[in-house]
């Protein structure tokens, strides 16, 4: 059965790694944009961060200009995040979350959790929660606050 772990994603520096790495924690991966209205929910991801990541908890950013929202590199979407949110939760390379060209880990999470129109994402800050096992647990709307995520979050941490 496929989950999370099949796949590999790339650092805004170029690093490549796989998913494995986080065998057994849970996840929260976000499809994020620096010029996006729901950019200020990078403080609240970086609190959630900071609370349960001792517990188990990995957030991953994903920048996509694909809404037209973001820088044009990913070292720019990453230092943003950085300095203008104190975001130190890992930041990769930009990447289309929708088409042809989507990252294959969008391409899995949405398929593994449809939102309510679709497969597809519609806006920045889509958010998937994958549980200790490497599965998604429940898709987020972008307008749903990662602090009203908590709970669900808590709920998985061993």
């Amino acid at each position: 059965m496929t989950n999370i772990y099949d796949y590999s994603a790339t650092l805004e520096n170029g690093t490549s790694y796989n998913l494995e790495k986080y065998h057994g924690k849970v996840l929260l991966l976000v499809n994020t944009a620096t010029k996006c209205i729901f950019a200020p929910q990078f403080s609240q991801l970086e609190d959630l961060y900071q609370k349960y990541q001792k517990d188990g908890l990995e957030i991953l950013g994903f920048p996509s200009n694909q809404f037209k929202q973001e820088l044009s590199s990913s070292q720019q979407a990453a230092q943003a995040c950085q300095t203008t949110y104190g975001v130190t939760f890992p930041m990769h390379q930009l990447a289309n979350v929708n088409g042809k060209d989507a990252n294959p880990i969008f391409t899995y999470l949405k398929d593994a959790a449809p939102g309510t129109f679709g497969k597809s994402i519609k806006w920045n800050f889509t958010k998937f929660l994958i549980g200790t096992d490497g599965q998604v647990v429940k898709r987020y709307a972008p307008k749903t606050k990662p602090k009203d995520i908590a709970a669900d979050i808590e709920s998985l941490l061993v």
